[in-house]
Order: C-alpha cells, then sequence, then structure tokens
C-alpha cells in the first residue's frame, strides 16, 4: 500500500467535508448542487467503493483464516489464541460499558433536550435481547452460500477453521497442495485489497461530501449535550485508554501506536462500516505493528462481530439520554441490566453502516423507555456511528497487538 495514502486519505477527507458543508450552506435543497452532484454523483461514487470494499471482504476472512491455520505447526494454538482473544474483546467491551455508564450518569445529557416527534419509519426487526445460546447455536451455518450472501462473519470463521484443520489432516502431499493453493489466494485477495485501496481517497471524498452535505443540523444543535457526551467517551477512548494500555502491555510509545493506526480510524470515519474496515486493519497490524498475520487473519474478523466497544458506549449513553429526557430515573438494578443488555447487543450488533440503531431501539423497547425518542437518535446517528465505528475497529488494532506481543505464532 502507497506509504502517501494516509496523508491523501485525510486530505480527501477535509476537502470532502468542506465542500459538503459549502453546499449544505449555500446550495438549494432541490438545486442542481445538491440532486445532481450531491445525491446522484457523490452518493453513487461513496456507495460504489464501499461495494467494492465488502466484495472482497468475505473471501478475504475465509481464505486469510485457512491460510492460517495452514501454516500452523501445532493446530492446537489456535484454540489458546482464540480463548485469549476473545477475553480480551469481552473485557474491553465491557469496560467501556462501565465507563459510559459512569459518565452519562453524571453528565445527564438528556436534561431539556427537544425530542422533537417520532420517526416513522422506525421499525424493529428484533423485539427482545439477543440469546447467548441462540447466538452459540448460530455460528453452525446451515448454508454456507447464504452465511456469505448475508455476511455472517462467525459462520464464515467457523467453516474456515474447520477447513483449514481438515486440511491439516490430509495426508502430507495433498495437504500441502491444499496449504499452497490457499497461501496463493491470500496473496491474489492482498493484491485486490490493494487495488481497491489505491481508489480511497475517492471512496473517503464521495462519502464525507455527502454527509457534509445533507446533515440535519437543527436536529445536532437541539441535543449537543448528547452528542458531545458520545463523543467526549470515544475521544478519551481511542486517544488515552487504548494508547495507555497498549503501552501498559506492550511497551509500545503511544503516540507511535496513533500515528500508525490514523490511516484506519480515517477509513472507519469516511465508511461507517467494521466490515468494510477489515482490509485496512489488517494491513495496518502486519505492514505497520508488525502482527503475525496469522494472528491478525483469525482476530480482525472476530473483532468485526465480537469488539463492539464503540457500539457499547454509543447505546448506554443514548438510552441514559432517552431516560433524562422524559425525567426518568434509572435506579442501581436497571443500570445493571442496561449494562448487561447492552453487553450481549453490542455483541450482535453487525459491522455495517447504521447497526446500533436497530439494537438501540430493541434496548430501548427492553428497559421499557419510550421508543418515540428513535428519530432523534437517528437524526443525529450519522455523526455519532462512524465516530463508533472508529473505536470499534482500534479496538480491534489493540487486542491483536497485545495478543501477538506475548505470542510465538
Amino acid at each position: 500500500m502507497d506509504n502517501h495514502l494516509a496523508s491523501h486519505i485525510l486530505i480527501a477527507l477535509i476537502i470532502g467535508l468542506v465542500f459538503g458543508g459549502v453546499v449544505q450552506a449555500f446550495a438549494a435543497p432541490d438545486g442542481f448542487l445538491q440532486t445532481v452532484v450531491i445525491t446522484n454523483t457523490f452518493g453513487t461514487g461513496g456507495t460504489l467503493f464501499v461495494a467494492m470494499i465488502k466484495l472482497v471482504v468475505m473471501p478475504l476472512i475465509f481464505i486469510s483464516i485457512v491460510n492460517a491455520v495452514c501454516t500452523l505447526e501445532d493446530i492446537g494454538q489456535f484454540g489458546r489464541l482464540g480463548v485469549l482473544t476473545f477475553g480480551l474483546y469481552l473485557v474491553n467491551t465491557i469496560i467501556a460499558i462501565v465507563a459510559a455508564l459512569f459518565v452519562a450518569t453524571l453528565w445527564q445529557p438528556g436534561l431539556g433536550a427537544d425530542l422533537g416527534l417520532a420517526d416513522p419509519s422506525v421499525r424493529l426487526s428484533l423485539e427482545e435481547p439477543p440469546s447467548l445460546l441462540a447466538m452459540v447455536v448460530n455460528i453452525v451455518p446451515v448454508n454456507p452460500f447464504q452465511a456469505f450472501a448475508e455476511g455472517k462473519i462467525l459462520q464464515i470463521l467457523f467453516m474456515a477453521l474447520i477447513t483449514g484443520a481438515a486440511i491439516k489432516k490430509l495426508d502430507k502431499s495433498d495437504s500441502l497442495k491444499a496449504s499452497k493453493a490457499f497461501a496463493v489466494a491470500n496473496n491474489v485477495m492482498m493484491k485486490l485489497v490493494s487495488m481497491v485501496m489505491s481508489l480511497a481517497p475517492w471512496g473517503v471524498f464521495f462519502l464525507t461530501a455527502k454527509l457534509a452535505a445533507t446533515l440535519d443540523m437543527k436536529s445536532i444543535l437541539s441535543v449537543m449535550s448528547y452528542v458531545g457526551t458520545i463523543l467526549l467517551v470515544i475521544v478519551v477512548w481511542l486517544f488515552v485508554f487504548y494508547p495507555l494500555v497498549v503501552f501498559v502491555t506492550t511497551r509500545r510509545n503511544p503516540l507511535d501506536f496513533i500515528r500508525k493506526t490514523r490511516e484506519q480510524m480515517i477509513f472507519a470515519l469516511s465508511t461507517a462500516s467494521s466490515n468494510a474496515t477489515i482490509p485496512v486493519t489488517l494491513r495496518t497490524l502486519t505492514d505497520k505493528l508488525n502482527v503475525s498475520s496469522r494472528i491478525a487473519g483469525f482476530s480482525v474478523p472476530l473483532g468485526a462481530t465480537m469488539n463492539m466497544s464503540g457500539a457499547a458506549i454509543y447505546m448506554v449513553v443514548a438510552s441514559i439520554f432517552v431516560a433524562d429526557a422524559y425525567g426518568l430515573t434509572l435506579n442501581r438494578v436497571e443500570l445493571i441490566d442496561l449494562g448487561f443488555t447492552t453487553l450481549l447487543l453490542a455483541i450482535a450488533t453487525g459491522g455495517i453502516p447504521g447497526g446500533a440503531i436497530v439494537t438501540i431501539g430493541v434496548l430501548l423497547h427492553t428497559l421499557g423507555l419510550p421508543l418515540e425518542a428513535m428519530g432523534i437518535i437517528i437524526a443525529v446517528d450519522r455523526i455519532l456511528d462512524p465516530a463508533c465505528t472508529v473505536v470499534n475497529v482500534t479496538g480491534d488494532t489493540v487486542v491483536c497487538t497485545i495478543v501477538s506481543h506475548g505470542s510465538t505464532l
């Protein structure tokens, strides 16, 4: 990947925000700039770029994990790696929930908020929190093709692990042939990712320009305390908590860590998708942070589904915001219930743009909070969701860096 790509993406991000802001400020809502340039041209360009990224994500996950398993001398190493990685992802999300609970209950972001009217388009696709048992059962795909088509990362991860294990159990000659085939396929995927990423500055420009040109500023201004609370926790998490954890566990310079994850953060901010950022996260880990491709190939896809600390922060603050806005006070038991339900929902949140919106609706329904607030939550989601995605993917990088530091893989 071009060493200057991160700088080009940052420049594209700034130009896109400025251009979109100027269009919103001075162009007519139904004029040429808004309809033809922003909605049609930039909207189509951004959608195509994200689609190209998603095109490579699922094959990349499957091939990279099978290849990683095939290169292991001792297949039992993956069992230990999985337990450690999952444990760290879980701890990260729990700490994020506790921090968000503390800040939100102290700050009370919903006091005086103007929630407006309910959005009639809001519909819940879930009626209750996910069952842990059901989540475990759903890891095994009934239809492998459907798993790829719907982007079920845990199911693809499962298929890749058992495929790699099966290849290792073949006789030596066949195992070597299959391993070489997946090694070549992995190289092809890496080249394909590089080709797609060369278009990243254009994609980021299209996405951010459209975002800035179509934001509802009135809704955002009426709930700035809510938006500010989430962004405060996110900034502390990204630039204080994560670098400090990396320093304590690996002795890596915090500023160096921030610098090397800059490109990943910018890309996640522009796409608002943990899944779409997987290729960038993999390249950040292997090329810049010197993490083993075996560890990165296994841990990053798992993190894209299981490590949703940003979504957890979002859901906790949103729930307390709604309670405050309606003059409701959550007691200690209700706060514990909120935290535990958030943990389950954060794991269930899809790594796609707006994935937290549905789970916030489920969370409000579970706690008995008014669903009418979903209108304003959706209105500011386009600001908060990308920022939470940055926390999610950077958390994946932190965990992989820690695991790699103490691993011989």
